[in-house]
């Protein structure tokens, strides 16, 4: 009699539900890079390159050719820096982009996603889910996937690789101006709510504290989002504001009068400055994580940061800061 584990199991019983029983034939036959969101409160403590370590030869061993190992957040910075790097990526000839998240309860998962070639990087349909209780299980499983598979990819690195990320954050930094934009009392400023940044917004959902979150929970989220932003707004902006509670294209927004759309970046301060194109000037406040807003000017794809650093590590005073400054 044959037992199985309760870890392979799992396995087998997640493979049956998603109703997918083999790997995508692109994985099997094209470059993949791999992002990795790892959850700092997850336990035992691993870090996202330590996560990479593990998972690359199962990924190989499943037929799999990764190239290139990214953090997740750096990929995901601001919307300019996907430009830059889905710009190295088509460089490379990459065709997948797989992405591991490590929850908060040490779940991970896997998903396998056909590399769409622009700055969305995934498409939010047509994509391989696996998901195990710990690391150990996802190894176990990708090799599992691995012995009914006919690979193609033949020259693979035996140790995962980390290009360096400067490229691509360079490559956004000259649509950048430190001003504020002309006409905001002209057309509406759209405020995006949580859940509703647009397509380029799909890879930030495999972020590890939103993967798998639902509708419901997005949208009480939105809510409370809302009445928060609303005070803010009322004591700062004298113009009018519209909050998008769904992803519209930017010809949509246009057509509804929205030609300017706040946009928010969450990151190390020193990799913002970096990526905006500006100088770091305190390298001991650098490495602290704040939120800064810019405006996005959909009609000339121009992104306005304002005259003054404003970004904060409290997202209410980054706000407040940046929509009076725009009155400057």
């Amino acid at each position: 009699m044959k037992y199985f584990s309760a870890t392979l199991l799992f396995f087998l019983l997640t493979i049956d539900l998603f109703g997918q029983g083999g790997l995508p034939d692109t994985f099997l036959d094209g470059k993949s890079v791999v992002m990795i969101s790892s959850a700092p409160q997850a336990r035992p403590v691993l870090s996202w390159k330590e996560l990479a370590e593990a998972i690359h030869p199962a990924l190989v061993e499943a037929g799999g050719d990764p190239v290139a190992y990214y953090e997740l957040e750096d990929v995901t910075l601001s919307e300019e820096v996907q430009t830059g790097f889905a710009e190295a990526f088509n460089k490379r000839l990459i065709k997948n982009i797989v992405i591991l998240t490590r929850k908060a309860n040490g779940e991970l998962a896997l998903n396998i996603a056909p590399y769409t070639m622009n700055k969305n990087m995934v498409p939010n349909a047509g994509v391989f889910s696996l998901q195990m209780p710990d690391l150990g299980g996802m190894v176990q499983a990708l090799e599992a996937l691995g012995k009914n598979s006919r690979s193609h990819n033949y020259l693979v690195l035996d140790v995962p690789e980390y290009p360096a990320a400067a490229g691509a954050i360079a490559g956004g930094t000259n649509r950048f101006l430190p001003r504020n934009p002309l006409n905001l009392d002209v057309f509406k400023l759209g405020v995006p709510l949580s859940g509703s940044a647009g397509e380029s917004s799909f890879l930030t959902m495999y972020r590890y504290d939103l993967l798998g979150k639902s509708a419901e929970a997005i949208a009480a989220e939105q809510e409370a989002e809302k009445r928060g932003l609303e005070g803010i707004f009322k004591s700062n902006y004298p113009y009018q504001v519209e909050f998008l509670t769904e992803a519209k294209s930017e010809a949509e927004l246009i057509r509804d009068r929205v030609q300017f759309v706040l946009m928010r970046v969450e990151g190390r301060e020193g990799d913002l400055m970096k990526s905006m194109g500006l100088p770091v000037v305190d390298e001991e406040a650098a490495s602290r994580i704040v939120v800064k807003y810019y405006i996005k000017f959909l009609v000339r794809n121009e992104l306005y940061i304002g005259p003054t650093w404003d970004a904060h590590p409290n997202w209410r005073t980054a706000l407040s800061q940046f929509l009076s400054n725009l009155q400057k």
